[in-house]
């Protein structure tokens, strides 16, 4: 019976049944060359070469790797012309098949590399003699049975020259297909190998390899580079859907120009880069997924900070990115490039080689940062755009989030989109994994009749926007409410207002157009002052618990660095994660980061002036809850006090205030006596809220320790602990008992 392959030849398939069907008839026309390499080969006698089988490779086992005896006795002439003739005729057959094939959109993977990467007929019947071992093992004797060398499995340049071209002239011209600027090396497709380092061995004495990823293209594999397996990664998004980004309007506008773009002949040939900048990562990754999804295309995700910290070079790994993207047709996403532009001198190199990578290989590319940024050399070739993507302002979160609620019909009843839109500034796919979150928390909480709580929302979207803060800051749970903190009333009421006016930001900026009025400053700022203990720290913890947010306490000695430019990167980060997690910036004892700008008398408070300048533009920028402690306002810049939306004062507490504190420091569960006298303890012991919560614990483990309730002689016990840590003196003026 004859083979698939020799049915063709006779004519009875007009296309190729598949990508396999196609490389054996390659690898066919390859025997036929090797026939023919073979014919000039002398021969060697069976009988000498007898002691040494398995070391050497006979005639005879030649002939039988070649589908067949070969008479080597016969004329060189026959030999030569017969398989001359077969080769001829296979390559018109070729031809002809694979040219019917393609145009029916069947994938035929080696045209299509030789198509991608420009490739000559010489050039892609290299890779086919590189493929030939990587698929059978026969290979690798018959080009060592060819070379004359029997260590020699892999065909070397010598070897190549030989077998695809006739005459030496011919040779000559072919070897500049090997050169390191020619596009079998400039796109990685083989290696040219050299055994021997220290002693470089001549071009021609060189073996070739082609690269695995090359490999399993042409084998239509769809994996991507495992060189690339922890740096990137391919997605194929929907088409534009419920999950459309918020910003409409920008989608909307990247839709026309990029249609214009591709369409118009004076610039169909040049690559796109689009530089999308802003503070909104998902929202930036929903333009992205929905043009794609638009326009039909698969998308190459790569993070540049990985690529950094990888195991090869930037620009090694940039150009087999950018080989990927090409490979699998895909747009191309570089995201986390900001840990390369917040240094561009620095780290110059790397962006030319991401650059250069993007503008070889890719048609469309996207890069993400926080910033604006330009290449220092672009250039004609390629267009280039910077693109702001803002945040989605609170009137569109609003509409996103009534439209993501009314999917779900197991809602509590304190479920509000105002209040969510004003917490949460998210897209349309965040709202959706939200959603899908909170729904997984009510299950768990109660699974037979569940709901999904505010809280449950508030949970599933701080889960999915928690912060890289690091070192720089401290998570606080919140665990007081409005019951446990004791102030004068009207720092009370200002307390309240900021978390109203934290709520009705959507009706004010998105309703009422206030949005389109400024800027700048459209977060809170707020400044609590008044001496240790009075309570500023437990306020920001009921206004992140009344508002569902994180709330993360700064660590203002890993903020503030001795190197100049230090303090600045700090702050960058800590706002821009912020930002991203919606959390409220708690920073306490500010007023070494915070006090006033001095005279500048030398480099130092010129450097020290342009922080606190640095800070004054973050803050106008940062749109969540910031609030500065401090413990004497004075100290406080004027320039921060009109960046203030609330400033207020934690003063010393009073007898009356005290006497509220001592009522509310205790636990509903604690032992406490009957004869326990709040009015006497708030007479007698004069000191700040914190302290009086250290009593409260302190004289609870006396109690413990005694097996009893907690009574007055714990807390005067207790009390005297807590001024002996102050440094005071204090006697007390009523009997203990």
């Amino acid at each position: 019976m004859s083979s698939v392959a020799e049915q063709d030849l006779c004519g009875d398939f007009a296309i190729y049944q598949s990508n396999w069907d196609y490389l054996s008839d390659r690898l066919r026309h390859l025997d036929l060359g090797l026939r023919i390499l073979l014919s000039r080969t002398p021969s060697r006698d069976a009988d000498s070469l007898a002691p040494f089988k398995g070391l050497v490779i006979s005639d005879a086992e030649i002939s039988r790797l070649l589908d067949g005896p070969q008479d080597r006795a016969a004329p060189l002439a026959d030999h030569e012309r017969k398989s001359r003739e077969a080769a001829a005729n296979l390559h018109l057959k070729i031809r002809e098949r694979s040219s019917a094939t393609q145009r029916t959109g069947e994938s035929l993977f080696l045209p299509r590399l030789s198509e991608l990467f420009g490739l000559t007929q010489f050039e892609e019947q290299c890779l086919v003699v590189c493929l030939a071992p990587e698929l059978d093992r026969k290979y690798e004797k018959l080009y060592a049975y060819l070379q004359d060398d029997s260590t020699q499995r892999k065909p070397t340049v010598d070897f190549v020259l030989r077998l695809l071209c006739e005459s030496q002239a011919e040779q000559a011209l072919a070897r500049a297909a090997f050169k390191p600027d020619a596009p079998l090396r400039k796109f990685m497709l083989l290696n040219v190998v050299d055994g021997q380092p220290d002693s470089p061995a001549p071009l021609v004495a060189r073996a070739l390899k082609l690269d695995d990823r090359i490999v399993d293209f042409v084998l239509g594999q769809k994996s991507v580079d495992a060189r690339l397996e922890r740096l990137a990664r391919i997605a194929i998004p929907h088409q534009p859907s419920a999950h459309a980004p918020a910003a409409a309007d920008l989608y909307q506008s990247a839709v026309r120009f990029m249609q214009a773009h591709f369409l118009e002949p004076q610039s169909a040939n040049r690559n796109l880069m689009l530089w999308l900048h802003g503070p909104a990562d998902r929202e930036k990754r929903a333009i992205v997924e929905a043009l794609c999804g638009e326009f039909g295309l698969p998308l190459l995700v790569a993070d540049v900070a990985a690529m950094q910290a990888g195991p090869r070079p930037i620009a090694q790994s940039a150009w087999l990115l950018g080989r990927e993207s090409a490979l699998k047709s895909a747009a191309l996403l570089m995201e986390n490039m900001d840990s390369l532009v917040a240094e561009p001198d620095k780290h110059r190199a790397e962006l030319d080689a991401l650059i250069a990578a993007a503008k070889m290989f890719s048609r469309l590319t996207f890069m993400f940062a926080s910033a604006p940024w330009r290449p220092q050399d672009e250039t004609h070739d390629y267009l280039f755009l910077s693109v702001a993507v803002p945040r989605p302002d609170v009137g569109v979160c609003k509409r996103l989030w009534d439209q993501g609620l009314a999917a779900s019909n197991r809602l509590a009843d304190d479920v509000d989109s105002a209040v969510l839109a004003s917490a949460f500034r998210f897209g349309a796919s965040e709202i959706h994994d939200a959603l899908q979150a909170a729904e997984n928390l009510a299950r768990w909480r109660s699974p037979q009749a569940w709901r999904i709580t505010a809280a449950d929302l508030a949970a599933a979207c701080r889960a999915q926007s928690s912060p890289r803060l690091g070192a720089l800051a401290h998570k606080i749970e919140p665990r007081h409410s409005w019951s446990d903190i004791v102030l004068p009333q009207d720092a009370l009421a200002q307390l309240k207002e900021l978390c109203e006016q934290a709520r009705h930001r959507h009706r004010v900026y998105g309703e009422w157009g206030f949005d389109r009025k400024l800027s700048l400053g459209k977060g809170l700022n707020a400044l609590f002052s008044g001496p240790p203990g009075t309570g500023k720290t437990m306020a920001a913890e009921v206004i992140a618990n009344e508002l569902r947010r994180d709330l993360y306490r700064i660590d203002l000695s890993q903020v503030v660095s001795k190197y100049i430019g230090e303090t600045e990167k700090n702050l960058h980060h800590i706002f821009q994660e912020a930002q991203t997690a919606h959390a409220i910036l708690f920073f306490d004892e500010a007023d070494a980061l915070f006090g006033k700008r001095s005279e500048v008398k030398d480099a130092h408070d010129r450097y020290a002036n342009i922080e606190v300048g640095y800070l004054l533009q973050k803050m106008e920028e940062y749109e969540g809850v910031a609030i500065l402690a401090t413990n004497l306002s004075r100290h406080i810049d004027e320039a921060f006090v009109r960046r203030m939306h609330f400033m207020t004062d934690f003063p010393f507490p009073d007898e009356e205030h005290r006497r509220q504190i001592w009522q509310v420091v205790f636990p509903h569960e604690a032992p406490l006596a009957d004869k326990v006298d709040f009015d006497l303890l708030a007479r007698e012991i004069k000191l700040a809220g914190g302290n009086i919560k250290n009593i409260a614990l302190a004289a609870a483990f006396y109690a413990a320790g005694d097996g009893q309730v907690i009574e007055m002689r714990h807390l005067w016990r207790a009390a005297r602990r807590e001024h002996q840590k102050l440094g005071r003196t204090w006697e007390e003026t009523r009997a203990k008992g």
